[in-house]
């Protein structure tokens, strides 16, 4: 069973319990930045949220962080009051979007804070503290990396690695199609899964495989649905080759991997909150358990143990 309820405050919080067993403590999702490319705040985007991808996942006491766009000031600020803060930080990649709020992640420059992170290197062949270190280099950044006072750990991965975290928290990756490299992420503890794929551009004549793996029967499928195949195959403004994906695939995806619920992800700067509602009203005309990603969105899914 699904439950859904939602109260207005600060930010927009829904909460989805599957399996409701409120006697045992839940994995939870939540969403910090749901956008693409680049930030869009406005009057048009107040409902969605306009910063860049940032998810965030509890379970058993490991805290885990999907990618550092701007939505990861906004976690920060919230985390300031939790100190000292332990996190595990895993990047997709290090595309601008994915990386830009790690300058402005306020515990990482508080001393008594730790944070592992973790990327496959590019095909370049730099691994995630180059990354991390280059962007904040003048003239980029005022000042480096260096600065943080954190206990920063660096982790260079394989494709296809798993990450044991501690207390039967298992991630795993997989590569993804998306111009300079990048892969998926796959949560799993006590028979829960979440599938966190971004940032990935679908194939034309199959499921992509890597997206597959991570998707199968996961009973959330967070999934980079940026454009709508429309806009993918517009003969003037073509966007393929892009590194991108639709709601539509999204939905072929979900379906074939038998997941549970889909949450479409890394929405378009150009799409506004009205345009977001009409996708996901067509969304769920085809899978009926499709939700849109938007900042403040919470998602707890409690272990079965019927």
């Amino acid at each position: 069973m699904i439950d859904i309820t939602s109260q207005e405050c600060f930010l927009w919080h829904t909460t989805i319990k599957i399996c409701d067993m409120p006697m045992f403590n839940p994995l939870t999702i939540r969403f910090w930045g749901v956008r693409g490319s680049i930030p869009c705040p406005g009057s048009h985007t107040v409902r969605y949220g306009g910063n860049t991808p940032c998810v965030e996942i509890q379970a058993n006491g490991q805290r885990i962080i999907f990618d550092g766009g701007t939505g990861l000031r906004v976690l920060g600020e919230h985390l300031m009051s939790q100190q000292p803060v332990a996190a595990h930080l895993f990047f997709t990649h290090t595309h601008w979007d994915h990386i830009q709020g790690f300058p402005f992640f306020q515990p990482a420059f508080v001393p008594g804070n730790q944070f592992h992170i973790y990327a496959v290197p590019g095909k370049n062949g730099q691994g995630i503290e180059r990354r991390l270190n280059d962007q904040m280099l003048h003239p980029n950044f005022p000042v480096p990396l260096q600065i943080m006072g954190g206990d920063l750990r660096f982790y260079d991965l394989e494709a296809g690695e798993q990450v044991h975290l501690g207390g039967g928290v298992v991630v795993s990756n997989e590569a993804l199609n998306h111009p300079g490299g990048g892969v998926g992420y796959r949560v799993s503890w006590q028979g829960i899964h979440v599938a966190y794929i971004t940032d990935t551009e679908h194939l034309p004549d199959q499921l992509h495989p890597g997206a597959f793996v991570l998707a199968d029967r996961a009973d959330v499928m967070i999934y980079d649905a940026t454009y709508t195949d429309e806009e993918y195959h517009h003969p003037r403004q073509s966007k393929v080759g892009w590194g991108h994906s639709t709601w539509q695939e999204a939905v072929k995806l979900a379906q074939a991997a038998q997941v549970k619920q889909l949450i479409l992800f890394h929405h378009d700067p150009s799409h506004d909150d009205d345009f977001l509602d009409r996708i996901g009203e067509l969304a769920r005309a085809q899978f009926p358990q499709t939700l849109l990603a938007r900042e403040g969105l919470m998602i707890s899914v409690y272990p079965n143990v019927m």
